[in-house]
């Protein structure tokens, strides 16, 4: 089955405002008309180059952000030069301009970002900061993302991920598994980004957040049945469990000697195929199965432990 692979191109400044101006501290101070602009790069650049005059490479899609530096440098120059030069700067259609430090923007500053239609903010924090803090967004915002279905759960620090065709008793699984402690981050229909290409978060709908469906019961609320620390919001995806009909004669895994993978967004997830068959305890399996691979990325694998223990055995004289 193909993978959805779902890629945000742009991101328009007025959401981003929307969405992280009160984290971020930013002050609207001219060019509201400009606000549908869009950020199309997930980094944060300082204009200094820009500023004397050389455009080549300018990295025009992202956010603007003028510090300390770039604010002295550019009161230096009279009011015509700085008009001159902040209009080569957003004649290339950049998102908007930030200063921080809760620095007075210039006059040419505010006359150019209202005549452009470019938002000109201004936000207390240092430019270090505010980078950092807007990558992260930004980051998040950009991420690829997919999804599957499935019920996503924190067992002991291991983000588990249980897969299975309908009915084949995920949610009952999962439920024994919030009832012994663990917590509950997705059910049903599991989001999944890509963060800084190497790392998969998994996440539930807000609408569906904290809620179960469990077959013969209907929709459950796992919060109230079991407390706040039995939800999460978001939770690394560490391990797959599939669960898939037992047959009679089917090959089943002995002695976890090989690993199988499962790829997300081009990340390879640990993987295990789990038989469903009457009598067994499927929630007591998953979370052997966890706390095992919890075991491997301490650096503990008990399968090749015992293995090397049966071969010094088996070569004993």
């Amino acid at each position: 089955m193909r993978e959805y692979i779902k890629k945000t191109e742009s991101f328009p400044v007025r959401d981003f405002y929307q969405k992280y101006g009160e984290a971020l501290q930013l002050e609207l101070v001219s060019g509201q008309r400009g606000l549908g602009k869009v950020i199309r790069e997930k980094s944060v650049n300082r204009p200094a180059l820009a500023l004397t005059g050389y455009l080549k490479h300018f990295a025009y899609k992202r956010l603007q952000l003028l510090g300390a530096g770039e604010m002295g440098y550019l009161k230096h120059f009279s009011e015509a030069t700085q008009l001159a030069r902040l209009k080569d700067i957003v004649s290339k259609n950049i998102p908007c301009l930030i200063v921080s430090r809760n620095l007075l923007p210039t006059k040419a500053m505010i006359q150019v970002a209202e005549e452009a239609r470019v938002p000109l903010f201004r936000t207390p924090l240092k430019s270090k900061d505010f980078s950092a803090q807007a990558t992260i967004f930004l980051e998040k915002h950009f991420a690829p993302r997919t999804s599957t279905h499935g019920t996503l759960l924190d067992i002991k620090g291991i983000g588990t991920l249980i897969r299975g065709k309908s009915g084949v008793g995920k949610s009952e699984s999962a439920l024994a598994l919030i009832e012994r402690g663990h917590s509950l981050v997705a059910d049903d229909l599991v989001y999944i980004r890509l963060l800084g290409e190497r790392e998969l978060m998994g996440f539930g709908s807000e609408l569906s957040r904290g809620y179960m469906e469990c077959r013969g019961i209907g929709i459950i609320n796992i919060g109230e049945l079991f407390g706040v620390r039995s939800i999460r919001l978001q939770k690394r995806v560490d391990f797959i469990v599939t669960f898939i009909d037992w047959k009679p004669g089917m090959p089943e895994e002995r002695t976890g000697l090989e690993m199988n993978y499962h790829s997300f967004l081009g990340v390879n997830v640990p993987h295990v195929e789990i038989p469903v068959r009457p009598g067994r305890d499927m929630a007591r399996l998953v979370e052997a199965a966890a706390m095992v691979q919890a075991l491997k990325l301490m650096g503990h694998n008990s399968a090749r432990e015992f293995n090397e223990r049966l071969i010094q055995h088996m070569s004993k004289p």
